[in-house]
């Protein structure tokens, strides 16, 4: 086949494209441009996505695609990120929501504009391969594909991946899936591409040690820290600076350990809580994306992880009007963040995933 791969520089996708090549397939590198400049973040050298290290990525990316000897192409989408990654990303956190831009690039842009605007630029390609620790599968029983957690479960970012549909996966290849870190970095070794196995991974989506670039003066609103009970603790800057969950830098002393419960908009209010009341038997899922096309029956069980690093918990799940479903968990939960992506699974597959509402 011709493929399609998502070069980022770094060892993941550069062996995913290694291991391409020697299977005889026909390649050639794209990687999105997302930065422009228009937000100020100093060059401090952490690795991110977004950010004026950027460039260092695309030289590394089109490197290693010279080293393959197959052609790169660069697809500039600075425009369409700001709308489609950070516009949502300043809302959800204006909202007290806790957001996760990975999620929505990789369902909006890397598997979606980033293979349009390819196309658009003059290259075709009957698939696409990207280094994610993931797999894609034909279930021939049920005529339809399935997404599975990649077997290195240090690594797993099936998470990253719960919100991509059929036709998106029918395309997509995973040549990492079977694979685990330390097999790749071997790899990568003998494979002559030593120097690209010791470069830095991505630490978060934002090459900054905070997120506060990204928003304007009118974003932080002021307002009060209060407990439970509704008693004054302090003041805060804005709730754009919490999650909930959030333990440290709270601004407020109270002699005892105190976590962020709850975060309500619309007084700009912070609510604290001793650990144990921070805890939830269930939420509520918005918006949920069902790989195979049509829900689950109501009353499955499966189990959800809650955000990336989240072990999973037993839960049931119950559709609700307005396409909204609630998951009853098998034990609480401790902060459970709206706005974090809730990922199902059985098993080893995904079945699909939503916002915590």
């Amino acid at each position: 086949m011709k493929v399609a791969v998502g070069l980022s520089g770094g060892v993941d996708s550069a062996m995913a494209a290694w291991l391409l090549k020697r299977q005889g397939h026909e390649l050639v590198g794209i990687t999105m441009q997302i930065w422009d400049g228009t937000v100020a973040l100093p060059d401090i050298g952490r690795a991110g996505c977004y950010g004026p290290g950027e460039a260092r990525d695309i030289k590394a990316a089109s490197d290693i695609a010279a080293r393959l000897g197959i052609q790169h192409l660069t697809v500039p989408l600075a425009e369409a990120y700001k709308q489609a990654v950070l516009a949502p990303f300043r809302a959800a956190y204006r909202a007290g929501r806790t957001p996760n831009p990975c999620v929505l690039c990789n369902q909006l842009l890397k598997f979606g504009l980033l293979l349009q605007t390819a196309r658009a630029m003059g290259i075709s390609f009957d698939a696409f391969a990207t280094g994610h620790y993931a797999r894609v599968a034909y279930d021939t029983d049920r005529d339809g594909y399935t997404l599975r957690a990649g077997t290195d479960a240090a690594k797993d970012q099936s998470y990253f991946l719960a919100r991509l549909n059929q036709s998106q996966l029918a395309r997509i290849l995973f040549p990492l899936g079977n694979m685990t870190k330390p097999d790749v970095i071997a790899l990568a070794r003998q494979a002559g591409f030593a120097d690209v196995a010791g470069r830095a991974e991505s630490q978060d989506f934002i090459e900054s040690d905070s997120y506060d670039a990204l928003f304007q003066p009118e974003d932080s609103q002021p307002g009060q820290v209060v407990d439970t009970a509704g008693k004054l603790l302090g003041r805060h800057r804005g709730i754009i600076h919490f999650t909930v969950g959030q333990r440290h830098r709270l601004g407020v002393a109270t002699g005892e350990r105190m976590y962020v419960k709850e975060l309500r908009p619309a007084t700009h209010t912070v609510v604290l809580g001793r650990r144990e009341e921070v805890f939830r038997d269930n939420c509520l899922i918005e918006d949920p994306n069902w790989i195979a096309g049509e829900p689950p029956p109501a009353g499955s069980d499966c189990v959800i992880r809650l955000r990336y690093r989240h072990p999973g918990v037993a839960a049931r799940l119950q559709p609700l009007p307005q396409g909204i479903w609630q998951a009853t968990f098998a034990e609480p939960q401790f902060a459970v963040a709206p706005g974090q992506a809730a990922v199902c699974y059985r098993g080893d597959e995904v079945l699909g995933g939503g916002w915590i509402a």
